[in-house]
C-alpha cells in the first residue's frame, strides 16, 4: 500500500482541482491511499475509506517570499505534506504550490541524498515521437558546476529508469552543438565527467545535444543548467498554447477559414494531444531524501491526477533507493560536496 501526502492547497485552483482528481485517483489505483493535507475549512465534507485528511493552519501562496514560506509559514499545507514523507507516513508528497517554496521546504525538511550538493527539478517535454524527454534541471539551480551536472545525469537516470522500465536511458548534455570541443568550460568539463561515467558503465552517455533534439526525442534525458532548463519548458509549453489558440481563431473567421480548419481539425487536434503538457504534468524534485513532485500550478484536474500517478510510480518503484544507487556509483568522478544550507 503506498501512501502519497497532497498539498490541496497549492497552485491557482486549489482544492476545486485536487479534490477531485484526489478522488479519480484513488478510484483508479485500488492499493494506493492518500493523505489530503489543507485547511480544515476547505477539506470538509471529503470523504473516502483510503484517505485521511490532516488539517494544516496556512497556505504558501504563489506570491510569497522564500523567507516566508520556510521560516514564518511553518504550519502551511506544504510543509505539512512534506513533513508526512519525513514522519515515513507517506512515500511521497505533492503540490501545486510555488515551486521557489516547496524546493526550499523539501531541502530543509528531508535533506539532500548523501553524494549530492544541490537537488534539481526534473520534468518532461513532449517530443515528436509520440513520448518525452526529461530534462533537468528546470528551473532550481541557475548556476552549475560539471560535477552538478554528472549528478543531474544520474538522478535523471533513475527517474527514467523508473518511468520507462529501462535500466540505461540515453543521457545527452545540452550544448550549442554536438562537437566535444564546443560550449564553455563548465560545458566541456561535464562532458569529459559524463564520458568517464559511460566509459565505465555507470551512464549510457550519447554525447552532447542540441535543443532542437529535445524535441526529436533523440535521447531519454537531456542534462542542463536551470536557467537553459527553464527556458526550454516555457518554449515547449508556449507551442502547445499556439497550437491551440490557431485552432480558435481559425474556427471563429469566416466560412472559408472554418472549412480549411475543418479539413485540418484531426491532424492539429493530433498534434495538439501530442503536445499536450497534461499529460506528462509532474516534475520530481531529485537528490532529496524523500520522493517530492512538482505539479504545475495552473494544473487541471487531469493534469494533477497525472502528477498523483507520478508521485505514486515513483515510490512503488523505489526511485529514492535507485537514486541513491547510482549516485554512490558516481562518487569517485565527483569533487566532495560541501555540506547543503539553506
Amino acid at each position: 500500500m503506498i501512501t502519497v501526502a497532497v498539498d490541496c492547497m497549492g497552485g491557482d485552483h486549489g482544492p476545486k482541482v485536487t479534490l477531485p482528481a484526489c478522488t479519480q485517483f484513488l478510484e483508479a489505483h485500488p492499493e494506493a491511499r492518500l493523505i489530503l493535507v489543507g485547511l480544515p475549512n476547505a477539506l470538509q465534507g471529503f470523504s473516502h475509506p483510503r484517505a485521511s485528511i490532516v488539517t494544516a493552519t496556512e497556505v504558501v501562496t504563489m506570491d510569497d517570499p522564500l523567507e516566508v514560506a520556510l521560516r514564518r509559514k511553518k504550519d502551511s499545507s506544504m510543509r505539512v505534506a512534506v513533513q508526512q514523507v519525513k514522519d515515513g507516513t507517506a512515500q511521497a508528497a505533492v503540490s501545486a504550490g510555488n515551486t521557489g517554496a516547496l524546493m526550499a521546504i523539501s531541502r530543509y525538511v528531508l535533506k539532500t541524498i548523501e553524494g549530492i550538493e544541490r537537488p534539481a527539478i526534473a520534468g518532461q517535454i513532449p517530443n515528436s515521437t509520440g513520448g518525452a524527454t526529461t530534462v533537468l534541471d528546470l528551473g532550481a539551480n541557475v548556476d552549475c558546476t560539471a560535477e552538478h551536472l554528472l549528478q543531474f545525469a544520474m538522478m535523471g537516470s533513475a527517474l527514467v529508469s523508473v518511468l520507462k522500465d529501462d535500466e540505461s536511458p540515453s543521457v545527452g548534455l545540452l550544448n550549442i552543438g554536438e562537437e566535444a570541443i564546443k560550449g564553455n568550460e563548465v560545458i566541456k568539463q561535464a562532458g569529459e565527467l559524463l564520458r568517464s561515467a559511460g566509459k565505465t558503465g555507470d551512464l549510457n552517455f550519447y554525447g552532447n545535444v542540441e535543443g532542437n533534439d529535445i524535441f526529436k526525442g533523440v535521447v531519454d534525458i537531456v542534462v542542463c543548467d536551470g536557467f537553459v532548463g527553464n527556458v526550454a519548458l516555457k518554449t515547449s509549453e508556449g507551442l502547445a498554447s499556439m497550437i491551440s489558440s490557431f485552432l480558435k481563431a481559425e474556427f471563429s473567421r469566416n466560412i472559408f477559414t472554418k472549412f480549411s480548419a475543418l479539413v485540418a481539425y484531426s491532424v492539429l487536434s493530433a498534434i495538439k494531444k501530442r503536445f499536450d503538457h497534461r499529460r506528462y504534468n509532474g516534475a520530481a524534485l531529485l537528490g532529496l531524501r524523500g520522493l517530492v513532485f512538482k505539479s504545475h500550478g495552473s494544473a487541471d484536474v487531469l493534469a494533477f491526477g497525472n502528477a498523483l500517478n507520478r508521485a505514486y510510480d515513483a515510490a512503488r518503484n523505489n526511485l529514492l533507493d535507485r537514486v541513491q544507487v547510482r549516485i554512490a556509483k558516481a562518487r569517485p568522478l565527483l569533487v566532495e560536496p560541501a555540506d547543503a544550507v539553506i
